[in-house]
């Protein structure tokens, strides 16, 4: 750890954070679903499914990154979660590219704070508990380094996610 590490874990709407950018779970098409994929495309209006329009997709681990729109977050940066086949399909290393890709993207573009979804948990399987340590591990790995990040949010959409994202940086809920 550094004194750089600013790693957080806040329950509720990620749409309503006002931070330099928030992860949209998104599927590979960028084009709005359920979760919290829809959730922000709600909130950010027609104009960010128009902009993933012409963006042409994205593939499993990798990111991209748009403007945030009506939302408080001054950008959002997509990337697609692995679906959860038991593990034995290169999907925590796929979940840790999703990770590693956003906060690269943020870095690049000079953000100072991103706040995460729980990004794969929902519809597509993966098991939370495993989930928040490679949240975790990747994040701090990325404050470990030179960059410009200084705070991130690991935004938990339940109660059960919050105390798992705690547990796994080790701290009380």
């Amino acid at each position: 750890m550094t004194n750089r590490e600013s790693i957080r874990v806040w329950q509720g709407d990620i749409t309503t954070l006002a931070v330099d950018a928030i992860v949209n779970a998104a599927n590979s098409s960028l084009l709005g679903g359920g979760g919290v994929d829809g959730a922000i495309h709600r909130a950010a209006g027609p104009d960010l499914t128009a902009f993933c329009a012409g963006l042409g997709g994205c593939p499993t681990g990798a990111a991209r990154i748009t403007p945030g729109f009506r939302l408080p977050a001054r950008h959002v940066i997509h990337t697609v979660g692995p679906v959860w086949r038991g593990g034995e399909h290169g999907e925590a290393a796929a979940l840790a590219d999703c990770y590693r890709n956003s906060l690269a993207l943020a870095d690049a573009h000079g953000l100072r704070s991103i706040a995460f979804p729980a990004i794969s948990c929902g519809v597509y399987g993966f098991p939370p508990e495993t989930a928040a340590h490679i949240a975790v591990a990747n994040c701090r790995a990325a404050l470990a380094g030179p960059g410009t990040i200084e705070e991130i949010v690991l935004a938990a959409f339940d109660q059960r996610m919050a105390l798992l994202l705690s547990e796994a940086l080790g701290q009380p809920a």
